[in-house]
């Protein structure tokens, strides 16, 4: 049974962390590429969560039925292929959980760009993953 006290606690976490990265959702690409603060505090925010969203997903997907993820992007594609969330949603996901392999991996340098693009264009998707989640709990409430 999926433990929605768990999956409640993580969603809190959503909000607290996406109102903290607020503050930067209008800050310019100079700003962001001159103060390595700045970018120590979003890329930290963002990775913990897109990991919030992650969990959120493996505690579904383990009390299901359902196939294994083959890592963190393939979480969201699970969830898709499950009708939790939407394909536009998992399609956003899956590239941020790429993202956050480099920020955790340091792959490569991270780029500014990016970043702010995602400040300014892709937090309302960790909303949207939200709604999605609570939408897909109380069906199971249901018997759904």
């Amino acid at each position: 049974m999926v433990d929605k006290l768990l999956i409640g606690r993580k969603i809190a976490q959503i909000d607290t962390y996406l109102k903290q990265i607020g503050d930067f959702s209008e800050i310019s690409l100079n700003q962001y590429k001159v103060n390595w603060k700045t970018q120590r505090i979003v890329e930290r925010t963002l990775h913990i969560l897109i990991e919030a969203c992650v969990d959120i997903a493996n505690h579904i997907i383990s009390d299901q039925d359902i196939r294994l993820p083959t890592g963190y992007a393939d979480t969201f594609k699970v969830l898709m292929e499950n009708k939790v969330i939407g394909k536009n949603l998992c399609g956003t996901l899956e590239k941020m959980a790429r993202f956050r392999n480099v920020v955790v991996h340091q792959y490569e340098t991270i780029d500014p760009t990016i970043v702010v693009s995602i400040l300014h264009r892709n937090l309302g998707d960790f909303q949207n993953y939200k709604k999605a989640i609570i939408k897909y709990l109380s069906s199971q409430k249901n018997g759904k």
